[in-house]
């Protein structure tokens, strides 16, 4: 796991810097690549191989150059399918320079990865930009008048992207409106993403985008469920993104995703290092905090897992709130932010470089009640004035009502009509389904919701300390294995008949407490401690930070652990720390 930086013009100076800025996404080794055209950064976690024989900018067969952010889950059965390749270095890096020489855009549909790559074909004067299927590694990238600038983060990009640090109506409208930013716009103005499953084809002497590719996961709801073989499938795609030589951190949340992948592990490699949070003080409220942190110790007891707990507390979480203010670059809407940011130091303080995690699970399992909801045509009706989702448009009117309480970020909100026609510029009718219209909101949220509001921050925070984040339900073979069984096999007769694939393979191998575990959330009760005065450095330092906010009815916006009032919080802090103009 790496950084990537690049500009289409000799400016070596500006790569360093942003290499130097983002330094924390490796620190085994450096280096830059330019010509008369291009300048091309990197900087490297080596995970694969050994360092020294990993070092890029990488020089491909044909001469070309290529720095890339990721891992190839499927590297040993390429090598296999691919007799006519040599491996020289024992790293998927020489892989993927082998399979984009001979095969162009139509390698990336062969691999089954996370990444981000750039790719300059030298007697094309072209570069590629490409993001993984799912979305899990970043690629952010402006076009300005020495051409296209690009990297694996935004803070570096900053002062080269005029206006930058001016918000972005239309990202700040949506995130306003979702919760999430899942639009190519992000806040900072004239800076974009590449979406997950995006690649881009860039003329450089043109300046302009000339191609663009598209993977898409689609739900094909043609095939039927069998307890061993999903079992296997879950085997086979933990296995795949164990590979490498770095010690193995699971985030063990306690629910049936992380811990069905923890269980896996520990039969492959014989040990599983797990991690979960507890609360203290704990609250007994909306719901009991510490029930997955109970629930994931049932589990590590019982398979001998190497078991730690990371203790949050409102010391702890204030000891975090600036990093993870400034590490996420974005605000988001969720108030365990700081908790999250926490956690992941506290991993790589105990040695661990690789970090697994559950994410995904939800999304293609069926795992939220609201996914049951959708079947309810009074439900629906309320929702987005229909009966039943009969388009694709429906799909994102639905989507576009995924929170309760929109936050006020902006003075000049987008019309819903306006945001839905910038959703479908981004995520297509491709993955509509008529034959199972949930099925098709789940592959939207797999693409929309995870990427932005769980692997950014893992990428995020998990960079943050060095280390590489993998998510085993978010392969390419298991997604589609998943997202090929139709929803009504995933959901029972009521809202808390969810995630049934899980409970049929797992019977008896995961804790019945896990089996039969209500839906939580992986969430800090820091509403709670400020609403009780459990702390009052806590409360001291939310008036401090927010002045004018902290005349808000605290007792009121804090249910459910602060759901509505942290994020506007977060917010706040987001723009003096980057020096954001509204």
């Amino acid at each position: 796991m790496c950084g990537i930086y690049g500009i289409t013009e000799h400016n070596p100076k500006f790569i360093e810097n942003f290499i130097d800025i983002c330094k924390h996404r490796g620190p085994d080794g450096s280096s830059v690549w330019h010509n008369d055209s291009i300048t091309l950064g990197h900087n490297l976690l080596s995970i694969m191989g050994e360092p020294g024989n990993a070092t890029q900018p990488w020089t491909t067969p044909k001469g070309n150059k290529l720095v890339y952010n990721g891992e190839i889950f499927n590297y040993y059965e390429l090598k296999k399918k691919h007799k006519e390749f040599t491996d020289t270095s024992g790293c998927d890096t020489e892989l993927l320079a082998w399979g984009l020489d001979k095969f162009g855009l139509a390698f990336i549909d062969e691999i089954d990865s996370m990444h981000g790559f750039a790719y300059y074909e030298v007697d094309k004067n072209t570069l590629t930009l490409s993001r993984d299927h799912a979305g899990v590694k970043p690629v952010y990238y402006a076009e300005i008048k020495e051409g296209l600038v690009f990297g694996s983060e935004i803070k570096g990009m900053l002062d080269k992207v005029p206006n930058s640090r001016t918000m972005d109506n239309l990202a700040v409208s949506f995130m306003a409106r979702t919760g999430i930013n899942a639009l190519r716009n992000t806040f900072f103005t004239g800076i974009k993403k590449l979406l997950a499953g995006e690649t881009i084809v860039y003329d450089i002497a043109k300046k302009k985008i000339v191609q663009t590719h598209r993977v898409y996961i689609r739900p094909t709801s043609n095939k039927q469920f069998n307890e061993q073989e999903f079992r296997q499938k879950v085997q086979k795609t933990v296995e795949m993104c164990s590979i490498g030589r770095r010690k193995i951190g699971v985030f063990l949340s306690g629910g049936l995703d992380s811990s069905m992948i923890a269980y896996e592990l520990k039969q492959l490699k014989g040990e599983a290092n797990t991690f979960t949070n507890r609360m203290k003080p704990n609250v007994l409220a909306d719901e009991d905090y510490n029930s997955d942190a109970n629930c994931a110790g049932i589990l590590a007891q019982q398979n001998n897992f190497n078991h730690k707990e990371v203790v949050m507390t409102p010391e702890a979480f204030i000891d975090s709130w600036d990093d993870s203010v400034y590490y996420m670059e974005q605000p988001v809407y969720n108030p365990s932010m700081s908790m999250y940011c926490s956690t992941n130091k506290f991993l790589s303080d105990n040695g661990i470089i690789v970090t697994m995690a559950g994410d995904m699970g939800d999304e293609i399992l069926a795992g939220y009640p609201k996914y049951w909801k959708m079947k309810n045509p009074k439900w629906l009706e309320k929702q987005i004035g229909k009966t039943e989702i009969k388009s694709w448009d429906d799909v994102l009117r639905l989507w576009l009502n995924r929170i309760k309480r929109p936050l006020q970020l902006t003075d000049k909100p987008i019309s819903d009509d306006i945001l839905i026609k910038e959703l479908h510029k981004c995520y297509s009718g491709e993955l509509w389904n008529p034959n199972d219209p949930i099925g098709s909101h789940m592959a939207l949220d797999c693409v929309a919701q995870v990427p932005e509001e769980m692997f950014s921050r893992n990428d995020k925070y998990g960079m943050a300390y060095s280390m590489e984040g993998r998510f085993p339900l978010a392969t390419k073979m298991f997604m589609q294995y998943c997202l090929s069984m139709h929803t009504d096999l995933k959901l029972g007769p009521s809202k808390n008949d969810t995630k049934i694939f899980i409970k049929k393979a797992y019977a008896g191998k995961l804790p019945v407490a896990i089996i039969n575990k209500l839906k939580t959330g992986w969430t800090v009760p820091v509403g709670h401690w400020l609403t009780t005065s459990t702390s009052t450095k806590l409360t001291k330092f939310y008036n401090e930070r927010t002045g004018e906010q902290s005349k808000i009815n605290v007792t009121k916006a804090s249910q459910k652990a602060g759901k509505a009032l942290i994020p506007a919080w977060i917010v706040s802090d987001w723009i003096k720390k980057y020096s954001m103009n509204r």
